[in-house]
């Protein structure tokens, strides 16, 4: 998993490895050659407080999105592939944060065995505004109903 500085990434590990997956948390910027030496069976893509447009704000080398292994894009991360693949990031008009309803807009493998609306916790003002080429939305959020909240088919986010 890639850190982007998530309050939530220590948990979202911990939840990876209860699923009985083997799963190793390491700084967003880790270069794809480092990544490759361990033998990634995909990449998650944590959430964080920067915008993708801020100076120096950390990014995701771009090599790892295009390495052909899946990747999860969370918030932030999310945010990273749709700004790395060609995709739109906008600052959101309101800010999300707190308890939320994710609705499926298209049900997929990812949603499989889900309700329709599911609880979730958002806490970000960007947002997706164009999906990459290749991309669709899948599901989104009453405060953005038109943005992305999770895409695919190359990679999957959720926001």
């Amino acid at each position: 998993m890639l850190d982007f500085g998530s309050q939530f990434s220590q948990l979202i590990a911990r939840r990876v490895r209860e699923a009985k997956v083997y799963c190793e948390l390491v700084p967003g910027t880790t270069p794809w050659p480092e990544l490759k030496e361990r033998h990634p069976a995909g990449l998650i893509l944590s959430g964080g407080p920067a915008s993708v447009y801020d100076p120096g704000a950390p990014q995701v080398d771009p090599d790892a999105l295009r390495a052909g292994v899946p990747v999860l894009g969370i918030c932030y991360g999310m945010q990273l592939i749709a700004h790395h693949l060609g995709g739109k990031v906008d600052p959101g008009h309101a800010r999300e944060y707190g308890p939320a309803l994710l609705s499926v807009r298209e049900p997929n493998a990812l949603f499989r065995g889900l309700h329709g609306e599911l609880p979730v916790w958002m806490s970000h003002g960007d947002h997706v505004s164009e999906m990459p080429p290749g991309f669709q939305m899948l599901a989104s959020s009453r405060s953005s109903p038109r943005q992305p909240r999770v895409s695919g088919p190359r990679s999957a986010g959720a926001e």
